[in-house]
């Protein structure tokens, strides 16, 4: 059963207190403001989800200017070619750079880290993560170099773990580094409810949070249709536990889609293209992404996962403290007890940082 919700003041309050205490910048500035800034985005690794982010970033006209960076020179040139030959058709002139060298990236606004090991079938994202620490530790030392006003978001699986990760190495604010995390679990949530219910997927609002993953924590107490609550009408509109089967399916998503083409893709280039215009347009929309969450919900613990964050110009200005349910705080606490078993056996790689 879902907490009495909170009167505005005290969502301010809290908002406030929150900001304060993870010393997080409002969200300030405006849209029109930030539209007259040449912006650049960098893009590293060039595989399926990369190219699928730079190819989002390129037709919703976010950037003046986008670098790709890998270790493979040769494919780098060619989609850099293939990238430039579709300039008619981009809402912005936009110059296009490709270079194994991370002088390229200089002066980047965000930096977009895709690259790291291919989740394998029937792998968790979580097994994925001694694979893919130290190519971590490769990638970002070297972005802070060249762009250390940039803000990074980080798309690797698995994204809360390694968004922590890229945080301890950056030595960035808190509110620069966050990850692509439950913006697309939440896109394929709101899309099964829409399609249940015969109505657009923007007209369910609705999140996932916690891990991206397998530990995720649907929020059925806040879920809205129409401006309805859809939990006291699910006895009308269907059996529950067939609405409940849906978060199953969500987290059974992305195994599924590698099962059938060996990776997935387009939608999380899609996700990833809607965070980069919050974050470049200074649009302050609010998204479930990878962020710092101790203090939140009774989390003691310093870990990264989603929880809805308000997302512009400055990375993340705010958190949403969410009124949960007893049983989805329960769940969530769960989640953050499995990242934080994680973090901890990753002490090694980060000898002489705190952790």
């Amino acid at each position: 059963m879902a907490s009495d919700p909170a009167s505005s003041a005290d969502v301010h309050r809290a908002l406030d207190k929150l900001r304060s205490t993870l010393m997080i910048p409002s969200c300030a500035g405006s849209q029109a403001e930030s539209s007259l800034q040449s912006r650049k985005v960098t893009v590293v690794g060039i595989g399926a989800v990369g190219m699928a982010c730079a190819t989002s970033v390129l037709n919703r006209g976010l950037c003046s200017e986008l670098s790709l960076v890998d270790i493979d020179q040769d494919r780098l040139t060619g989609e850099m070619m293939d990238l430039q030959h579709g300039a008619a058709f981009y809402p912005l002139r936009v110059n296009i750079q490709a270079s194994s060298d991370y002088a390229v990236t200089a002066n980047s606004n965000l930096c977009i880290i895709t690259a790291g090991a291919r989740q394998r079938e029937g792998e968790s994202r979580l097994d994925l993560v001694g694979r893919n620490i130290q190519i971590l530790k490769s990638i970002v030392p070297r972005l802070i170099e060249h762009s250390p006003d940039t803000s990074l978001l980080v798309v690797s699986n698995p994204v809360d773990v390694l968004t922590w990760a890229a945080w301890k190495i950056s030595g960035l604010p808190m509110n620069r580094v966050f990850g692509s995390g439950t913006n697309l679990d939440s896109s394929r949530f709101r899309f099964l409810l829409a399609e249940k219910l015969g109505v657009h997927a923007q007209s369910v609002h609705g999140y996932i949070i916690g891990e991206h993953g397998d530990t995720s924590v649907p929020v059925w107490s806040s879920l809205q249709v129409g401006g309805r609550h859809l939990l006291p009408l699910m006895k009308t509109l269907g059996d529950k536990k067939e609405y409940a089967s849906i978060h199953t399916e969500v987290v059974k998503a992305a195994y599924e889609v590698i099962h059938l083409k060996g990776y997935t893709n387009w939608a999380i280039g899609a996700s990833v293209g809607a965070l980069t215009a919050s974050v470049l347009q200074n649009q302050c929309r609010v998204h479930p992404v990878t962020t710092m969450v101790k203090g939140m919900f009774g989390i003691e613990e310093e870990v990264f996962l989603s929880v809805p964050c308000v997302l512009g110009r400055v990375g993340v200005s705010d958190l949403i403290p969410l009124d949960l349910s007893a049983k989805e705080r329960e769940k969530l606490l769960a989640s953050v007890k499995t990242l934080a078993a994680t973090q901890a056996s990753l002490a090694e790689h980060f000898q002489g940082a705190k952790l």
